[in-house]
């Protein structure tokens, strides 16, 4: 059995609720490529009810359930309200991503964002402009302001406390997309595929994302 003790800040990570992929902890994510420490983490785990879990093409790395007990399910209903009150404007912003750069393929992680570039793809594109504004209004990312840049700092902010970007360098105006955007499309496609839930009710341009 592998000693977890030079795994503590990663455990610390996991326990929080974080995602570990190749572009938020490169150094985390290399450590769970580790068949034996995967399995050492989830003898951890096993007691709290926790286990290790990939997205399918396990480009991230998080905890979910070991068996769903009526606290799980209490908590994982949450965490899924929580979700779905956010898809809408993330799936909105991922379309308008598409569109403002003129990109074909939905983003995945390690993609490379420049707020600028936004701001310059969509200041003199009116129907951008209008959409991107409603979009910075959504309670999601909740922005106060009319102007164009500082709506899409807010955007881009808010995108990076909640995980799905990282900024490499402080000083450096540019972001890379983690690969909690990859589970946020298998979720959907889950739900959509699985669930029979109302996800061909959003509209058409969100539903060409999947």
């Amino acid at each position: 059995m592998t000693s977890l003790m030079p795994y503590g800040p990663l455990l610390e990570r996991l326990l929080a609720g974080q995602f570990v992929c190749a572009e938020s902890d490169e150094e985390g994510f290399r450590q769970l490529q580790d068949d034996s420490l995967r399995d050492s983490i989830n003898d951890y785990l096993r007691p709290l009810n926790r286990r290790l879990a990939s997205n399918p093409d396990a480009s991230v790395w998080f905890l979910a359930w070991q068996e769903l007990t009526a606290e799980a399910r209490e908590q994982l209903s949450s965490q899924l309200a929580q979700t779905w009150n956010s898809l809408l404007p993330l799936l909105e912003w991922m379309q308008l991503v598409q569109e403002a750069l003129g990109r074909d393929a939905v983003l995945t992680a390690g993609d490379i964002l420049k707020p600028a570039e936004f701001v310059l793809r969509s200041e003199d594109n009116h129907s951008l402009r209008e959409r991107l504004n409603r979009l910075a209004a959504d309670r999601f990312f909740n922005s106060q302001s009319e102007d164009l840049g500082n709506q899409v700092k807010q955007i881009f902010r808010r995108l990076k406390e909640q995980g799905y970007l990282v900024q490499p360098h402080a000083d450096r105006q540019y972001y890379r997309v983690t690969g909690k955007i990859d589970y946020l499309l298998d979720l959907v496609r889950f739900i959509r595929d699985e669930e029979n839930l109302p996800i061909e009710d959003q509209p058409q341009q969100q539903e060409a994302l999947l």
